[in-house]
């Protein structure tokens, strides 16, 4: 396991963490939260040896394997597929030695360097590789092209593959999502789920954090605070230790009728679609833990918009595309005042296509695009970040769109971007993302858009901005049309769902697990139509060839195979059994541990010995329970195909 005792450590004059302590036990995965700045990123720095502790001491197993992302990637004429391998580089060192072997036709050294190759696991390494970016959302043909071909968010679900490809104990993860769409996101969900070694996950996506990990650690006050369970535990219970706190009372009663008052507006309309019913369910557990929050830096308000006519916006029959073959066909839409509309679809089916025509910004090729009196378009899109003026400061930036304004006015205003004081006079430039995003989200909020085109605009925030945003837009009066990868801020703030998929716009009847069923049945037809494709091709050319007959010794091979697969189903079956008994015995077990771990005298001072044998005893059973549930899907996929081929 990892132990850091006593830590302290500066970044600069000043100081990230003070006496700070943390163990980490094999196969645990915890989420590292806390506001941008408080040093998680430089806590990975220490625990990837690239910085020591100013203070404190570091135990770290000399035999562990640590993996992370990096963060630059070359231009590189390789393949996208070789590049991911590249990652596993002991599998590449095996192969480069194998090749040498063979130069020198060295046939014992051919023979121990195949041996170490299949003992990694080197031979279905590409196999591997292909299952990542397909997860990730490259398709074949997309895999063999350079890396020099792709962008800078495409490059980096390279490096999160090259990572992920890694034999490691130790997973150190920095904002995997924040250049993923949902499919992509759902997909790392399932695999970091099945990840054996230990994981340190940063994160702004609280549904991500919820389905993943086992704990969250909170860098609070200097000190490294550990919470069991998701981040909705996290909230809650935080929130119930901030609730005693007397000075934070009444501004927790004012975030609570803020988010009350959606609550109400939205339950009126609850029996109107399936969707309404687990929204209302996403807004009362807010309600329960909006006290989290109330020492969040960011608070912001939309003013009331102004009017427009109804609808908003129509398109009529139209083609949205680049020049050449549309993107989308035919689209007939009409948005209306106070619609909330969220964006669904697969990568590349046209969401963003479709929400620049919605700004104006890309012209239909074909029908028209409809505009109402009065309309007032507030579009949030990431290219607009590198946009800003570097040489001006977030105070000039709102006073260039109102000189007319004082500037006190001005500040108040900005302050709730979390630019106060010298920070809102400071030059842009040198703002990280999240710093940038907030101030243009600042930029569109004042110039009060009746219409909110919002397209990823949760890059880059952290967890306490995205509340703040999330709030803000539940009291929102104007339209919204939204693109995000977090299903948090899709279910609190939509109140319907439209697709965009195979060329076409339309309703969604349901919510995210009705999209998520349609996509993975989707993905399966495309993946189904590909092979079917590729029988058709194969039978062509052996058409070509004169075609082959069935032979009677074939007819006898076959019936041999089928007879050995009967004696196969035997066993098969004892053992898919076997793992299932295995799985119920350390269910039970689990449940038993993590009983035990909601008493709360365990955490206290006398609990402590007990409540870290528990949590090493968690991670042991939540391993073995994800090794056997790994296991036991292996068996039963067997089975099945044994039985299949004798039907």
């Amino acid at each position: 396991m990892i132990t850091l005792k006593d830590i302290t450590l500066s970044r600069g004059p000043e100081e990230l963490l003070r006496g700070a302590a943390l163990t980490v036990y094999p196969g645990q995965r915890l989420g590292l939260v806390g506001p941008n700045g408080c040093g998680k990123s430089t806590l990975f720095a220490l625990l990837q040896g690239e910085i020591g502790p100013d203070t404190g001491e570091v135990d770290i197993p000399r035999d562990w394997r640590i993996a992370h992302v990096v963060q630059e990637t070359p231009a590189l004429a390789c393949s996208a597929l070789d590049y991911v391998l590249d990652g596993h580089k002991a599998l590449r060192q095996l192969q480069a030695q194998l090749a040498e072997a063979e130069q020198r036709n060295d046939g014992e050294a051919m023979g121990r360097l195949h041996a170490r190759l299949d003992a990694i696991d080197g031979y279905t390494a590409a196999s591997r590789a292909e299952t990542l970016l397909e997860g990730l959302g490259f398709d074949a043909a997309e895999r063999a092209r350079p890396v020099s071909d792709f962008s800078g968010g495409w490059r980096m679900r390279l490096n999160l593959a090259q990572a992920l490809i890694q034999p490691s104990d130790l997973l150190l993860l920095d904002e995997p999502t924040n250049h993923l769409d949902l499919e992509a996101v759902l997909w790392l969900e399932q695999w970091l789920c099945q990840f054996p070694g230990a994981l340190l996950l940063i994160s702004h996506d609280r549904d991500f954090l919820d389905a993943v990990v086992q704990g969250i650690v909170h860098v609070d006050g200097q000190q490294l605070v550990h919470y069991t369970g998701g981040y909705s535990d996290f909230e809650k219970r935080r929130a119930e230790r901030l609730a005693q706190q007397q000075a934070q009372y009444e501004k927790q009663q004012a975030e609570i009728a803020h988010l009350q008052k959606f609550v109400d507006r939205f339950r009126a309309q609850a029996n109107k679609a399936k969707a309404a019913q687990s929204r209302v369910k996403a807004l009362e557990r807010m309600e329960r833990i909006a006290p989290a929050h109330v020492d969040a830096p960011f608070e912001f308000h939309f003013p009331e918009p102004p009017r427009a006519a109804n609808p908003l916006l129509v398109l009529d029959r139209v083609d949205l595309g680049y020049g050449g073959e549309p993107v989308l066909h035919q689209v007939h839409l009409s948005l209306r005042p106070g619609e909330r509309m969220g964006l669904l679809g697969p990568n590349g089916a046209g969401k963003s296509t479709f929400i620049r025509a919605l700004a104006g910004e890309l012209p239909a090729q074909a029908g028209q695009i409809v505009t109402s009196q009065g309309l007032a378009v507030g579009y949030f899109a990431q290219h607009q970040l590198e946009q800003l003026d570097g040489e001006a400061s977030p105070l000039l930036h709102l006073q260039r769109l109102a000189p007319k304004a004082q500037e006190q006015t001005l500040r108040n205003f900005i302050g709730g971007f979390g630019f106060s004081g010298d920070d809102a006079d400071r030059a842009v430039a040198p703002f990280s993302g999240g710093e940038k995003a907030r101030l243009v989200l600042a930029l569109l909020v004042w110039q009060r858009p009746n219409l909110l085109l919002l397209d990823e605009p949760t890059n880059h925030l952290d967890l306490e901005m995205r509340h703040a945003l999330t709030v803000a837009l539940q009291e929102y009066e104007g339209a919204v049309v939204l693109v995000s990868h977090d299903r948090h801020l899709l279910t609190t703030t939509c109140d319907e769902y439209y697709l965009v998929a195979e060329g076409a716009v339309r309703p969604l009847d349901g919510d995210l697990e009705t999209y998520r069923q349609w996509f993975v049945e989707w993905r399966e037809a495309r993946k189904a139509a590909a092979a079917e494709a590729g029988a058709a091709e194969a039978d062509r050319g052996a058409a070509g060839l004169g075609g082959t007959a069935h032979t009677a010794e074939s007819r006898k091979a076959q019936r041999r195979a089928q007879a050995r697969q009967r004696e196969q189903l035997r066993p098969l079956r004892r053992k898919a059994e076997q793992l299932e008994k295995d799985l119920d015995e350390v269910g039970g077990d689990l449940a038993r541990v993590e009983e035990e771990l909601a008493d709360p005298a365990l955490y206290e001072g006398q609990g402590k010995a007990r409540l870290t044998e528990l949590l090493r005893r968690q991670g042991e059973l939540k391993t073995r329970q994800e090794a056997l549930e790994g296991d036991w899907m292996e068996a039963l996929e067997r089975l099945e195909a044994a039985e299949a081929a004798l039907e």
